[in-house]
Protein backbone atom coordinates (compact mmCIF):
# COMPACT_ATOMS: atom_id res chain seq x y z
CA UNK A 1 0.00 0.00 0.00
CA UNK A 2 1.43 3.36 -1.02
CA UNK A 3 2.39 5.85 1.65
CA UNK A 4 0.10 8.80 2.18
CA UNK A 5 1.87 11.94 1.02
CA UNK A 6 1.49 14.98 3.30
CA UNK A 7 2.34 18.53 2.28
CA UNK A 8 3.19 20.45 5.47
CA UNK A 9 3.68 24.22 5.20
CA UNK A 10 4.96 25.86 8.40
CA UNK A 11 7.38 28.76 8.82
CA UNK A 12 8.52 27.90 12.36
CA UNK A 13 11.61 25.71 11.94
CA UNK A 14 11.20 23.86 15.24
CA UNK A 15 7.52 23.04 14.71
CA UNK A 16 8.11 22.09 11.08
CA UNK A 17 10.97 19.71 11.80
CA UNK A 18 9.41 18.12 14.89
CA UNK A 19 6.05 17.60 13.20
CA UNK A 20 7.66 16.20 10.07
CA UNK A 21 9.55 13.63 12.16
CA UNK A 22 6.37 12.67 14.00
CA UNK A 23 4.44 12.25 10.75
CA UNK A 24 7.21 10.16 9.22
CA UNK A 25 7.37 7.94 12.31
CA UNK A 26 3.64 7.38 11.85
CA UNK A 27 4.19 6.13 8.30
CA UNK A 28 3.53 9.22 6.21
CA UNK A 29 5.71 10.62 3.44
CA UNK A 30 6.18 14.32 4.11
CA UNK A 31 7.11 17.31 1.99
CA UNK A 32 7.75 20.26 4.33
CA UNK A 33 7.91 23.84 3.11
CA UNK A 34 8.64 27.09 5.04
CA UNK A 35 6.37 29.57 3.21
CA UNK A 36 3.21 29.82 1.16
CA UNK A 37 4.79 30.35 -2.25
CA UNK A 38 7.07 27.33 -1.98
CA UNK A 39 4.14 25.38 -0.57
CA UNK A 40 2.04 26.18 -3.66
CA UNK A 41 4.90 25.17 -5.95
CA UNK A 42 5.31 21.88 -4.06
CA UNK A 43 1.58 21.20 -4.23
CA UNK A 44 1.48 21.71 -7.98
CA UNK A 45 4.61 19.64 -8.59
CA UNK A 46 3.85 16.72 -6.28
CA UNK A 47 0.05 16.58 -5.83
CA UNK A 48 0.02 15.34 -2.20
CA UNK A 49 -2.81 13.36 -0.62
CA UNK A 50 -3.40 15.94 2.13
CA UNK A 51 -2.14 19.44 2.99
CA UNK A 52 -1.43 20.84 6.45
CA UNK A 53 -1.20 24.63 6.29
CA UNK A 54 -0.26 27.11 8.98
CA UNK A 55 -2.43 30.23 8.84
CA UNK A 56 0.40 32.72 9.35
CA UNK A 57 2.92 32.18 6.55
CA UNK A 58 5.37 34.53 4.83
CA UNK A 59 5.00 35.28 1.13
CA UNK A 60 1.45 33.91 0.91
CA UNK A 61 -0.63 33.32 4.03
CA UNK A 62 -2.22 29.96 4.71
CA UNK A 63 -5.77 31.11 3.93
CA UNK A 64 -4.71 32.38 0.49
CA UNK A 65 -2.74 29.19 -0.11
CA UNK A 66 -5.77 27.11 0.83
CA UNK A 67 -7.91 29.09 -1.59
CA UNK A 68 -5.39 28.54 -4.41
CA UNK A 69 -5.25 24.81 -3.69
CA UNK A 70 -9.04 24.58 -3.59
CA UNK A 71 -9.26 26.32 -6.98
CA UNK A 72 -7.23 23.47 -8.45
CA UNK A 73 -8.07 20.40 -6.38
CA UNK A 74 -10.39 18.76 -3.85
CA UNK A 75 -7.42 17.42 -1.86
CA UNK A 76 -8.17 17.55 1.90
CA UNK A 77 -6.78 20.56 3.74
CA UNK A 78 -6.27 21.02 7.49
CA UNK A 79 -5.42 24.48 8.77
CA UNK A 80 -3.17 25.07 11.78
CA UNK A 81 -4.17 28.14 13.79
CA UNK A 82 -2.50 29.64 16.87
CA UNK A 83 -5.80 30.77 18.40
CA UNK A 84 -9.03 28.78 18.59
CA UNK A 85 -11.13 31.94 18.76
CA UNK A 86 -9.36 33.63 15.87
CA UNK A 87 -11.26 34.82 12.82
CA UNK A 88 -8.53 33.01 10.91
CA UNK A 89 -10.27 29.72 11.71
CA UNK A 90 -13.47 30.78 9.97
CA UNK A 91 -11.57 32.39 7.10
CA UNK A 92 -9.65 29.16 6.56
CA UNK A 93 -12.82 27.07 6.52
CA UNK A 94 -14.52 29.52 4.17
CA UNK A 95 -11.49 29.29 1.88
CA UNK A 96 -12.12 25.57 1.55
CA UNK A 97 -10.31 23.89 4.45
CA UNK A 98 -11.90 20.69 5.74
CA UNK A 99 -10.78 21.00 9.36
CA UNK A 100 -8.39 22.88 11.62
CA UNK A 101 -6.13 22.17 14.58
CA UNK A 102 -5.20 24.73 17.22
CA UNK A 103 -1.55 25.37 18.06
CA UNK A 104 0.18 24.35 20.21
CA UNK A 105 -1.20 20.92 19.38
CA UNK A 106 -0.65 17.50 20.85
CA UNK A 107 0.85 15.12 18.29
CA UNK A 108 -1.81 12.48 18.96
CA UNK A 109 -4.58 15.02 18.32
CA UNK A 110 -3.05 16.04 14.99
CA UNK A 111 -2.65 12.39 13.94
CA UNK A 112 -6.26 11.66 14.90
CA UNK A 113 -7.52 14.60 12.84
CA UNK A 114 -5.41 13.55 9.85
CA UNK A 115 -6.68 9.96 10.04
CA UNK A 116 -10.28 11.15 10.32
CA UNK A 117 -9.94 13.36 7.21
CA UNK A 118 -8.24 10.60 5.25
CA UNK A 119 -10.95 8.12 6.14
CA UNK A 120 -13.57 10.55 4.84
CA UNK A 121 -11.65 11.01 1.62
CA UNK A 122 -11.07 7.29 1.07
CA UNK A 123 -7.31 7.32 1.67
CA UNK A 124 -5.74 4.61 3.78
CA UNK A 125 -1.98 4.94 3.21
CA UNK A 126 0.11 5.70 6.28
CA UNK A 127 -3.00 6.34 8.33
CA UNK A 128 -3.93 2.68 8.23
CA UNK A 129 -7.67 3.41 8.36
CA UNK A 130 -10.56 1.88 6.48
CA UNK A 131 -12.44 3.59 3.71
CA UNK A 132 -15.48 5.49 4.92
CA UNK A 133 -18.90 4.37 3.78
CA UNK A 134 -21.40 6.81 2.36
CA UNK A 135 -24.85 6.75 3.94
CA UNK A 136 -27.90 5.74 1.96
CA UNK A 137 -28.94 2.76 -0.14
CA UNK A 138 -27.76 4.08 -3.50
CA UNK A 139 -29.57 5.47 -6.52
CA UNK A 140 -30.68 8.95 -7.49
CA UNK A 141 -32.47 11.07 -4.90
CA UNK A 142 -34.42 14.12 -6.05
CA UNK A 143 -35.25 17.19 -3.96
CA UNK A 144 -36.90 19.71 -6.24
CA UNK A 145 -34.31 20.83 -8.78
CA UNK A 146 -31.57 19.04 -6.83
CA UNK A 147 -30.52 15.48 -7.76
CA UNK A 148 -28.08 13.42 -5.70
CA UNK A 149 -26.59 10.32 -7.32
CA UNK A 150 -25.42 8.30 -4.31
CA UNK A 151 -23.87 5.59 -6.51
CA UNK A 152 -21.94 7.86 -8.85
CA UNK A 153 -21.23 10.46 -6.14
CA UNK A 154 -22.54 13.21 -8.40
CA UNK A 155 -24.86 16.14 -7.76
CA UNK A 156 -26.90 18.10 -10.30
CA UNK A 157 -28.93 21.24 -9.86
CA UNK A 158 -31.47 21.98 -12.59
CA UNK A 159 -29.66 19.37 -14.69
CA UNK A 160 -26.25 21.01 -14.30
CA UNK A 161 -23.42 19.31 -12.41
CA UNK A 162 -22.45 20.77 -9.04
CA UNK A 163 -18.81 20.46 -7.97
CA UNK A 164 -18.54 19.51 -4.29
CA UNK A 165 -15.52 18.71 -2.18
CA UNK A 166 -15.59 15.24 -0.56
CA UNK A 167 -16.51 16.80 2.80
CA UNK A 168 -19.37 18.75 1.24
CA UNK A 169 -20.52 15.57 -0.53
CA UNK A 170 -20.56 13.56 2.68
CA UNK A 171 -22.46 16.34 4.41
CA UNK A 172 -25.06 16.38 1.64
CA UNK A 173 -25.33 12.56 1.76
CA UNK A 174 -26.14 12.73 5.47
CA UNK A 175 -28.91 15.23 4.80
CA UNK A 176 -30.17 13.27 1.78
CA UNK A 177 -30.40 10.05 3.77
CA UNK A 178 -32.93 11.67 6.12
CA UNK A 179 -34.73 14.55 4.37
CA UNK A 180 -36.88 16.59 6.71
CA UNK A 181 -35.08 15.21 9.76
CA UNK A 182 -33.20 17.66 11.96
CA UNK A 183 -29.54 16.71 12.34
CA UNK A 184 -27.69 18.34 15.23
CA UNK A 185 -24.26 19.85 14.78
CA UNK A 186 -22.80 17.28 17.17
CA UNK A 187 -24.33 14.44 15.15
CA UNK A 188 -22.92 15.88 11.93
CA UNK A 189 -19.49 16.25 13.54
CA UNK A 190 -19.65 12.59 14.51
CA UNK A 191 -20.89 11.29 11.16
CA UNK A 192 -19.10 13.55 8.68
CA UNK A 193 -15.95 14.61 10.52
CA UNK A 194 -15.58 11.33 12.41
CA UNK A 195 -15.26 13.12 15.75
CA UNK A 196 -15.70 10.69 18.61
CA UNK A 197 -15.37 13.65 20.94
CA UNK A 198 -16.77 17.15 21.12
CA UNK A 199 -15.59 19.41 18.33
CA UNK A 200 -15.95 23.01 17.21
CA UNK A 201 -19.36 23.37 15.57
CA UNK A 202 -18.07 26.26 13.47
CA UNK A 203 -16.70 23.58 11.17
CA UNK A 204 -20.26 22.39 10.54
CA UNK A 205 -21.74 25.88 10.19
CA UNK A 206 -19.20 27.04 7.61
CA UNK A 207 -19.53 23.86 5.55
CA UNK A 208 -23.31 24.18 5.57
CA UNK A 209 -22.91 27.76 4.30
CA UNK A 210 -20.60 26.56 1.53
CA UNK A 211 -23.00 23.76 0.61
CA UNK A 212 -25.96 26.14 0.50
CA UNK A 213 -24.10 28.41 -1.91
CA UNK A 214 -23.79 25.48 -4.32
CA UNK A 215 -27.13 23.68 -4.03
CA UNK A 216 -29.43 26.60 -3.17
CA UNK A 217 -29.62 28.83 -0.12
CA UNK A 218 -33.10 27.62 0.87
CA UNK A 219 -32.47 23.89 0.40
CA UNK A 220 -30.97 23.39 3.89
CA UNK A 221 -33.01 24.90 6.68
CA UNK A 222 -31.64 26.08 10.03
CA UNK A 223 -33.68 24.85 12.99
CA UNK A 224 -32.61 27.30 15.66
CA UNK A 225 -31.28 25.64 18.78
CA UNK A 226 -31.28 22.17 17.22
CA UNK A 227 -29.36 21.97 13.94
CA UNK A 228 -30.13 21.67 10.23
CA UNK A 229 -32.45 19.74 7.95
CA UNK A 230 -32.76 19.20 4.21
CA UNK A 231 -36.09 20.35 2.79
CA UNK A 232 -37.70 17.40 1.05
Amino acid sequence: MAETHVLFVEDDDVIREATQLALERDGFRVTAMPDGLSGLDAFRAQRPDIALLDVMLPGMDGVSLCRRIRDESTVPVIMLSARADSIDVVLGLEAGADDYVTKPFDGSVLMARIRAVLRRFGHAGGAGGEHGEAPGDGGILAFGELEVDTDGMEVRRSGRPVALTPTEMRLLLEFSAAPGTVLSRDKLLERVWDYGWGGDTRVVDVHVQRLRAKIGQDRIETVRGFGYKLKS
